[in-house]
């Protein structure tokens, strides 16, 4: 109630003309155009979902953006507008909260979100979505949360969101109320650019695909055999002349330290961390041809542009080659603000006994003077353990004594087993890319097995979290990437994020088949898995690498696979 200024007799407030036109629409809109997404079809599977049908939001052409007066909170708010701007073609103007509250409300609050205890990590990364007729609100104690929310957010709208250009309909949210947080605070997938080289662009369009399922992890294979892809100011040949060549002859490539920083920017604007790799002792040719100092011998080995392991290693007895080692792992901390530094040493297999062993205790010692932490593939096990140490498990069995002593001695450990979460093996054997000597990996196999319980003598609490690599021997381009990523890389991005009491297959078929559309309208390659109940048909969803005529040809034969003869291959 009011009072008029001259009576003072009380009077009812009418609303304006403006809020009654915005309010008949968004009523009108539910009415006429319900949600044809539930609020459970969200991939990875929310921690809590309490629908409420009657409470479903209709985003309006006049809505706005309202976030707390934060930095990195304003940043996520920009985000959502320019994933919602170009398919409704809706202006969605981004200010701070209070005093305007506006629909779609984003806020950092120490108390969210609530629901489920949870783990520390957890508590950073979560967010609470709560949505009804007028508004829409995402709460969380971080703007990591709060970007998760946002990710949520877009999986409740119609799949055409994603599309580049404007689309003329209703866009309706169901209504209801999810509490989430992740279950591993490592999640991640690794891209190898060493083989083939994959330039800025791509870099960063994977990190986009990585965001859309709250994956918070990039790993980037940047050295091995075939070539060198960072530039080193002290060691400037490494990238001149050994990132001139990749697998079956192509140009090679590498980044600058400006290509890197924009590498590094895009994957914190999208709340991802970078873990670099320079892969040591071993897998080390490219860096030999451009310095031969650093060979046992003295001598520059020829250029390689094949796919067998195990040939190549700097000189373990040479102190030239810890100089090395701390100069180009002392750059490319400068260049990483994340806490990792990845040094490989997996299949140095001529590099034997204490002679490997004190090669990583050396090299982890690097690592820690640098005020980082080591991760290693897990051959590194046996070596000496400091603070931190992380092992990246790539085995195939679930039986591994060495790490499981590594772990009794402090090691933490992230599972990347290669029968269910190498994203360059093949789906099928008539999957026209990818290699099949840890077995084929269907979606169904990339998701059925747990984490916590995979290593034998591996207790949860040790494991640090789940990575999907991607090898690139027989990957030239970025709709390849997409193909092998989609639909397998939600399926994993899931076992890391959600709790094994909400999560089923049954449940992650039919919501990833809601996701093929998305995919489609977004421009996505993906292989249209037999396994998922496609709503339309693969056929009318899916782009194979082959029949996108944007982004080059699936090579007729794939590239050979690595040397299989060893005990020990990736």
């Amino acid at each position: 109630m009011s009072r008029t200024p001259r009576t003072g007799v009380a009077r009812a407030v009418t609303p304006a003309a403006g809020a009654l036109a915005r309010s008949a629409t968004q009523a009108a809109g539910r009415l006429l155009t319900p949600p044809t997404i539930g609020l459970g079809d969200v991939v990875p599977a929310p921690a809590s979902v309490r629908p409420r049908p009657a409470a479903d939001f209709v985003l309006a052409a006049d809505a706005a953006i309202r976030v707390s007066a934060d930095a990195d909170a304003r940043a996520v708010a920009d985000h959502l507008a320019e994933l919602l701007r170009p398919a409704t073609g809706y202006p969605l103007p981004v200010a701070d909260l209070p005093p305007a509250p506006g629909p779609l409300q984003l806020t950092l609050s120490a108390a969210a979100p609530h629901g489920p205890v949870a783990t520390v990590s957890g508590d950073a990364e979560g967010y609470r979505l709560d949505i009804d007729p007028d508004t829409v609100r995402i709460t969380a104690g971080t703007a990591t949360g709060l970007f998760h929310g946002v990710q949520t957010l877009r999986q409740l709208l119609p799949a055409a969101v994603e599309s580049r250009t404007p689309v003329a309909q209703h866009w309706v949210v169901p209504g209801g109320s999810i509490v989430d947080r992740p279950r591993f605070p490592y999640r991640g997938a690794m891209l190898d650019v060493a083989r083939h080289f994959f330039g800025v662009e791509d870099v960063c369009r994977v990190i986009d695909h990585l965001a859309r399922y709250k994956l918070n992890h990039l790993h980037l294979h940047l050295t091995d055999d075939q070539g060198w892809r960072i530039a080193v100011d002290s060691w400037p040949r490494l990238a001149t002349v050994g990132g001139r060549t990749a697998v079956g002859g192509g140009p090679g490539g590498w980044y600058t330290a400006a290509d890197y920083r924009r590498i590094v920017g895009h994957a914190a604007r999208r709340h991802v961390t970078v873990v670099p790799e320079v892969d040591l002792p071993g897998h080390t040719n490219a860096a030999l041809v451009a310095y031969p100092e650093l060979a046992p011998d003295g001598v520059a080995p020829p250029p390689y542009t094949g796919t067998e392991v195990g040939f190549s290693y700097v000189d373990p007895t040479n102190e030239r080659t810890y100089d090395f080692v701390a100069d180009v792992l002392g750059e490319l901390a400068a260049l990483t603000p994340g806490p990792w530094l990845h040094i490989g040493g997996d299949e140095a297999y001529k590099v034997k006994g204490a002679a490997y062993t004190g090669f990583v205790e050396r090299a982890q010692r690097i690592v820690a003077g640098l005020g980082r932490t080591v991760v290693g593939w897990h051959q590194i096990a046996p070596a000496g353990q400091v603070d931190g140490r992380v092992l990246q498990w790539w085995g195939t069995d679930g039986d591994d004594p060495a790490v499981a002593e590594a772990v009794r001695r402090g090691a933490r450990v992230i599972l990347s087993p290669g029968n269910h979460a190498y994203l360059d093996m093949k789906y099928a054997p008539d999957t026209p890319i990818g290699h099949d000597w840890a077995g084929l990996i269907d979606v169904h196999r990339a998701y059925h097995w747990d984490p916590a319980t995979h290593l034998t003598g591996v207790p949860a609490e040790a494991v640090l979290g789940v990575e999907a690599p991607l090898w690139t021997e027989s990957v030239t381009s970025l709709a390849e990437i997409e193909f092998l990523l989609f639909p397998r890389l939600p399926a994993l991005a899931e076992l890391a994020w959600s709790a094994p009491s909400t999560r089923s297959w049954a449940g992650l078929r039919a919501r990833l088949a809601g996701h093929g559309p998305r995919w489609h309208a977004a421009g996505i390659t993906f292989h249209p898995s037999p396994e998922i109940p496609w709503p339309a048909g693969p056929a009318d969803q899916a782009l194979t690498p082959a029949a996108d005529p944007h982004r080059g040809p699936v090579p007729h034969q794939p590239a050979p696979g690595r040397d299989h003869t060893a005990p020990d291959t990736r």
